[in-house]
């Protein structure tokens, strides 16, 4: 499985190839159809699986990938279905330790899943539209 691009950029998923034509399917509705050959061009830096994740909605691909396990899939849930909250509150109600709180926090942040508040006066953090689209996606609502 390779990644081929046509030329308006649109990344697919190459099929099958003869000699004047291939078979590409569209990663993000599954669509299959048949180009010319001549149309597209291997799309070099992009991995097959990658391409393939796009069938997955981006909020909710934003939200497995930046999620290294349970616990931290759960403090977002948590900011999203309770929050804000302090760092304090979060310290005090999870079994994360403070290093690995700020830890999933700051991955949160740089994946654009949550963002520092100010909660009763101390910081604190929200979940962005970004994460509440993702897990809304996730848990079918």
């Amino acid at each position: 499985m390779r990644t081929v691009r046509d030329d308006s950029g649109a990344l697919y998923l190459l099929v099958k190839e003869s000699s004047d034509s291939c078979k590409v399917r569209d990663p993000e509705t599954g669509e299959e159809t048949y180009r010319d050959r001549d149309e597209l061009e291997l799309a070099s830096g992009e991995s097959a699986l990658a391409t393939t994740a796009r069938a997955v909605p981006d909020p909710a691909r934003r939200v497995l990938t930046a999620t290294p396990d349970e616990r931290a899939l759960g403090l977002l849930v948590e900011l999203r279905e309770r929050g804000p909250h302090s760092v304090r509150h979060l310290l005090d109600a999870t079994d994360l330790c403070e290093s690995d709180l700020l830890g999933v926090l700051t991955e949160f942040r740089a994946a654009g899943l949550v963002e520092e508040t100010r909660v009763l006066g101390e910081r604190g953090y929200a979940t962005t539209d970004r994460a509440d689209d993702g897990l809304a996606l996730l848990t079918d609502e």
